[in-house]
């Protein structure tokens, strides 16, 4: 019984390598499909408008400017409106890229998500079970950022450089009219119409169970 236990957890970790090596690229023979540009700009896109739905719950005020004898009044900003909101937002956002994991068993973007993907909670349910599972790799690393996610950090940081001046545009003149993600995705780095498409595909929200309603008996009266 053990045995075939431990072909069924390879075998589910197969099936989801060969899912994601459909129509692959010769970095996909290896078993690695890096982030393109979509999917790395709107994980940015994501985690920084998500930084900033933090800090711009302050409602400080702060005083910004310089006087050698502290006559001249300095300039007073809210804390939100500030640049300094901007440089603490942007500071370390591509760290958030690192919390994100593979999910093998999905073919675009959404494959990039927070949370176990179901390969491995599959995998960990098994060895929770006393199974002894062999991927070749320590069981101490299984949780670890894998080489996609980390690459997409490296990617994150190199477009925040490339996209200084559009961001800090967007967040001055911009964010009440239109989305980071249009501003920078759809208008700046994604060129052509193809390169977006990734923007359009969302992780389906898990569906409710529905409670079997109770059927009227024979003979009864059904309210209209």
């Amino acid at each position: 019984m053990l045995p075939r236990l431990v072909i069924l957890a390879l075998g589910v970790l197969a099936s989801s390598l060969q899912l994601s090596q459909a129509d692959s690229s010769p970095e996909e023979e290896q078993g690695v499909r890096y982030a393109n540009r979509c999917e790395a700009c709107k994980i940015l896109a994501a985690e920084l408008e998500g930084r900033l739905g933090e800090t711009g719950k302050s409602h400080d005020v702060i005083e910004t400017g310089y006087s050698v004898d502290d006559v001249r009044p300095k300039k007073r900003t809210e804390y939100r409106r500030s640049e300094l909101r901007l440089l603490e937002s942007l500071e370390n956002v591509c760290e958030r890229v690192l919390a994100y994991n593979l999910h093998k068993e999905r073919t675009d973007s959404t494959r990039f998500a927070k949370g176990m993907s179901q390969t491995f909670q599959t995998l960990h349910g098994l060895v929770d079970k006393g199974v002894k599972v062999d991927l070749g790799i320590p069981y101490e690393l299984w949780d670890k950022p894998p080489v996609e996610v980390t690459q997409m950090k490296t990617q994150c940081e190199n477009m925040l450089e490339e996209y200084e001046e559009t961001i800090s545009d967007w967040y001055f003149k911009l964010q009440d009219q239109k989305s980071l993600r249009q501003h920078l995705c759809e208008d700046h780095v994604l060129k052509k119409k193809a390169e977006r498409e990734c923007l359009k595909e969302e992780l389906a929200p898990p569906q409710l169970q529905l409670q079997p309603k109770n059927k009227p008996k024979k003979g009864d009266n059904e309210e209209l």
